[in-house]
């Protein structure tokens, strides 16, 4: 059974009210609240807004920036169109989808990363070319993407002991009560 999303009435309202009947806009919106476009809240907008709901599939799976699914915390977008399959992407997302161990379209067990490819990200002169959470990374080779998820890998893990050492010095600021009951 999959999970399925609380739909944000509110949400879908302000998009509504914001952006009219621009379905790209209402789109953004509602990826950049939920990390990507669920089923639920895609039938939601087509009965507030009256869009056909194979109007907002059309757009929602014609544009790479919208994803049906869930995606990573961490977005991974390799190239690979012409010129970057030439000059080796082919290597790279090998290597990325062999670290991360997860296929193209999938998502880490832990919800870390997700990786996807595209035709092309308009770099052809710097291929091979991917896109690390909006970064872009270019002249890859398969060491060097290594090194990137490895770097973002390591850097999460040391955000995560830090806010689980603040999480206890909160716990350990906090004092104690002692039950005193009536006798």
């Amino acid at each position: 059974m999959d999970f399925q999303p609380q739909v944000n009435e509110e949400l879908l309202d302000q998009a509504i009210a914001l952006h009219g009947l621009s379905l790209v806009s209402i789109l953004h919106q509602v990826q950049d609240h939920y990390g990507y476009l669920p089923e639920v809240v895609l039938r939601a907008l087509c009965r507030k807004s009256g869009i056909p709901l194979t109007e907002i599939y059309g757009v929602a799976t014609f544009y790479s920036y919208f994803s049906l699914k869930p995606r990573g915390r961490h977005q991974i977008t390799v190239c690979s169109g012409t010129s970057c399959h030439v000059r080796g992407s082919g290597r790279v997302i090998k290597e990325v989808c062999n670290l991360l161990q997860i296929q193209i379209g999938q998502v880490t067990p832990d919800g870390e990363f997700s990786i996807e490819t595209v035709n092309c990200l308009g770099c052809c002169a710097f291929a091979p070319v991917m896109v690390v959470n909006g970064q872009y990374h270019v002249h890859l080779s398969p060491a060097k993407a290594r090194e990137i998820i490895i770097s973002i890998r390591e850097d999460a893990a040391r955000e995560s002991d830090l806010q689980t050492q603040e999480a206890e010095q909160e716990r350990e600021a906090v004092p104690l009560q002692k039950d005193v009951s009536l006798r």
